[in-house]
């Protein structure tokens, strides 16, 4: 009855979501493990927009007796009858542009990042966002990433941007009237291409062009040449204080929760015919404490005796333990030549295969630049080349000291994948034991690479916040 009462009020596309105690929880990651619905209600039939939102509110209780739900809380040791969860119903933020709704822009937010690049810091924050509904960000779409403190930092090269660009987006489609929701939640979206987004007029400060004679992205969506969801227009030249809001949520967010926090936001830009709001709106969605990793790693080198390690850095990037590697595949120093990375490539190229069809996973250690575009400052692989290695390591060589790339080539597969990457630095208190490694069992050898196989499994440490990272001989003894 209240239910029928609220929708007599209101005719507008609703989020039907979970509010349950695991999701607050500070030491288990929990998010999207419930469902989440989108429902249009805009039929003209109250009873029609009632029974969807009935059906939305059962199917998100129902989604916690899922088998996949129940796998999970059973990993992390929690019993399922001691959960509590609430349904919240949400009006969407957003706009209608022809038959379909969505906010010109929807992201999440951390205030704690584990992959800084450059000078950036792991407290100053880590953002993702797209254009349209957030299911391209929580399911891992294409998407662009900016540092809240510093959004004017290029996180990828202008030649990846152009490569990993969001094509498509999300929408809840107001055409259909009548659907099941027993079929998932996919059922009310619709997917939409760049073109439609440019037809609807809503790329005005989100999408640059890639210019071909300079070959540079420029911040004018109505140039002629490929769009490209860069939001330069809000984050380079300021149009709305999108960074900046961000930022102050996340620090205010982490103080008052007292650690890191993450959010889930949308924006609308215009003012748009039939919304109260005549200006551009930031909505905060959700809020919650933040765990990237279910263990937080702290490394106390004073108690560790550094004869136990074949790696340590003070340069690295990621969070967590990495067990059961057996496999590492490196450089011969030796024979290296800058002059012949391209033949490298195909070595490990070769070698990255058989480790895929092995189902191994490995370290993979090498010179210079790991992905770069000039073959003269490393190795230019290409990611689906070295996909199978769990950590990538970037060292100097007496002759060939190139500053590290912080893996910016590889940023969005090394975050989505949970890679480490490290960078060995000279004339610091990093170091690999070559020795160590020229004395294990040769696997395979070509021409520039090792791949060496050790009897009992190493074990990798990443302490995110302070960057120092090890790696033990005997592994076993650790975990």
């Amino acid at each position: 009855y209240r239910l029928g009462v609220l929708l007599k009020k209101i005719k507008y596309p609703l989020a039907v979501r979970s509010s349950a105690l695991l999701e607050d929880s500070q030491t288990q990651p929990f998010a999207g493990v419930y469902e989440t619905f989108m429902i249009p209600n805009i039929s003209e039939k109250l009873e029609i927009r009632l029974k969807h939102l009935t059906e939305a509110i059962k199917l998100v209780y129902a989604s916690v007796f899922m088998e996949n739900t129940r796998k999970y809380i059973e990993t992390i040791n929690f019993k399922l009858e001691e959960e509590k969860m609430a349904i919240i119903i949400q009006e969407i933020a957003g706009c209608t542009h022809e038959k379909y709704f969505f906010p010109h822009i929807s992201g999440v937010a951390q205030s704690y990042n584990y992959y800084p690049i450059s000078y950036l810091k792991n407290s100053d924050g880590i953002a993702t966002i797209a254009l349209g509904m957030g299911k391209s960000v929580v399911e891992g779409d294409a998407s662009f990433k900016f540092c809240p403190a510093y959004p004017k930092v290029d996180i990828l090269p202008q030649e990846e941007l152009l490569k990993t660009s969001q094509t498509e987006f999300w929408a809840v489609d107001l055409s259909k009237d009548d659907f099941d929701l027993s079929k998932g939640e996919d059922i009310t979206y619709a997917r939409l291409g760049i073109k439609d987004a440019e037809r609807m007029g809503v790329l005005n400060n989100i999408a640059s062009v890639w210019d071909y004679y300079s070959g540079t992205l420029i911040a004018n969506p109505y140039m002629k040449g490929p769009k490209v969801i860069t939001f330069a227009g809000l984050l380079k030249y300021d149009a709305f204080p999108l960074a900046e809001i961000v930022h102050d949520i996340l620090q205010i967010g982490s103080h008052a929760m007292g650690c890191p926090v993450e959010i889930e936001f949308a924006v609308e830009l215009d003012a748009h015919p039939g919304k109260k709001n005549k200006k551009p709106a930031f909505y905060i969605l959700q809020i919650r404490p933040l765990t990237v990793d279910t263990k937080e790693i702290h490394i106390d080198l004073d108690k560790i005796n550094i004869k136990d390690l074949f790696l340590l850095t003070y340069h690295s990037m990621g969070n967590g333990i990495y067990t059961g590697i057996y496999d590492i595949v490196y450089v011969d120093n030796d024979n290296f030549d800058k002059t012949k990375t391209q033949e490298m490539v195909n070595e490990i190229d070769e070698i990255n295969q058989k480790m895929k069809e092995e189902k191994h996973e490995y370290i993979l250690i090498g010179p210079g630049r790991w992905g770069t575009r000039d073959r003269f400052l490393g190795i230019p692989v290409k990611w689906a080349q070295i996909n199978k290695a769990k950590v990538i390591i970037e060292v100097a060589l007496d002759d060939f000291n190139i500053d590290s790339s912080q893996g910016t080539h590889f940023f969005h597969n090394i975050i989505s994948n949970n890679v480490g990457y490290f960078t060995v630095a000279p004339k610091t208190k990093d170091f690999i034991d070559w020795d160590w490694l020229k004395k294990q069992e040769v696997i395979q050898e070509t021409k520039f690479f090792k791949h060496i196989r050790v009897q009992k499994p190493l074990v990798l440490k990443i302490d995110g916040k302070k960057g120092i990272a090890i790696g033990y001989k005997e592994g076993e003894k650790q975990v």
